[in-house]
């Protein structure tokens, strides 16, 4: 075949046309004299189906892609999201038409781990409180915000998958007591990570501080309701940093000014951006984060690698790892993408 045609989303690149995120990096695709690459325009948020006529590969950052994104000339073969998020992604459009979707657990694994950690230790040590005070020289209110020691306290995981793990495998020096309710879990890894498998209510009720890192479906989406918060203790703090829709926000606020739960860390929201009205951001014992809270550099470069990683393996004519749709793998169609991307 001729060279491998990558586009990239638009929304990569600054109105001036600079790179957005120079940390990620492009060298091993525009570097490669056997692969073009250009920038996909989205209209209202989405890629059109003609920006990926002739295209190979698209790794998509924030624009939607659709069943109307699927292009008719059937050659797209590859959907990299930049993340580990799909739900911007129709990728039951993309099995149907023979494209592979892949994320980047790899990429995001530590950093949002480490974002997880964050909103921990800033929730026990009511970190913004205590710099509102020492602002204002309210140093007298400090003995009224005492924080909570973590030693001893349970450290509870509504998911235990790739970031879960790392959640409990960066936590494990703080003396905290681990536990998680997945119905996927590996039993041996939670084993290994001193992880006791628990039911739901059972999280819920014994958690001090609670993650939720979870995909968003059908499945999951507004499982953290009313009910489920009023299982947690009233010292307990809710951290989420998977999906805002995952959590009912209605019912988190509602828990949170009755006293139900301590406070919570919020990075994601079910309107993103989130509406400057929303009643969660005027409450003291909330953190908030623009979903954003896990960029950084090491981020960035580390999802752009295993993007760059997802379409070098095309071109060897191989699937990609972190792949979404597994079941395209052995679909007729997609093994002639990938022998005619073979070079």
């Amino acid at each position: 075949m001729g060279r491998l045609r990558v586009a990239l989303s638009a929304d990569f690149l600054e109105a001036d046309g600079s790179p957005a995120f120079p940390m990620f990096d492009l060298a091993p695709l525009t570097g490669d004299p056997e692969i073009e690459t250009f920038y996909a325009e989205a209209e209202d948020g989405v890629i059109p189906a003609r920006a990926l006529e002739a295209t190979d590969a698209l790794i998509l950052l924030g624009h939607r892609f659709t069943a109307a994104s699927v292009p008719r000339d059937g050659r797209l073969a590859l959907v990299a999201r930049f993340g580990v998020g799909y739900d911007s992604v129709d990728v039951a459009a993309c099995t149907q038409g023979d494209i592979a979707v892949a994320i980047t657990p790899d990429g995001v694994r530590r950093p949002v781990a480490v974002a997880i950690i964050t909103f921990v230790l800033a929730l026990a040590g009511k970190l913004l409180i205590k710099d509102r005070l020492t602002r204002r020289g309210d140093w007298a209110e400090k003995g009224r915000h005492m924080g909570t020691g973590l030693t001893g306290r349970t450290l509870g995981q509504l998911g235990l998958g790739n970031i879960g793990a790392e959640v409990f495998r960066l936590a494990a020096p703080f003396g905290l007591r681990f536990i998680a309710h997945d119905p996927y879990a590996d039993p041996a890894l939670a084993r290994a990570l001193g992880v006791e498998l628990v039911g739901m209510e059972e999280l819920f009720r014994q958690s001090d501080f609670l993650s939720v890192s979870v995909p968003l479906s059908e499945a999951t989406r507004g499982l953290v309701d009313a009910g489920k918060l009023a299982w947690m203790k009233p010292t307990a703090y809710l951290i989420n940093t998977a999906r805002g829709p995952v959590v009912n926000q209605g019912d988190l606020y509602e828990a949170l000014v009755a006293g139900r739960i301590a406070g919570a860390g919020i990075d994601v929201f079910e309107v993103e951006p989130v509406p400057p009205d929303e009643p969660l951001l005027r409450l003291d014992n909330v953190i908030v984060a623009p979903h954003a809270l896990c960029w950084t550099d090491e981020c960035f470069a580390g999802i752009g690698a295993c993007d760059v990683a997802a379409v070098l393996a095309l071109k060897r004519g191989e699937a990609p790892t972190g792949l979404v749709n597994r079941e395209v793998a052995t679909r007729p169609g997609y093994r002639a993408k990938l022998a005619r991307c073979r070079n």
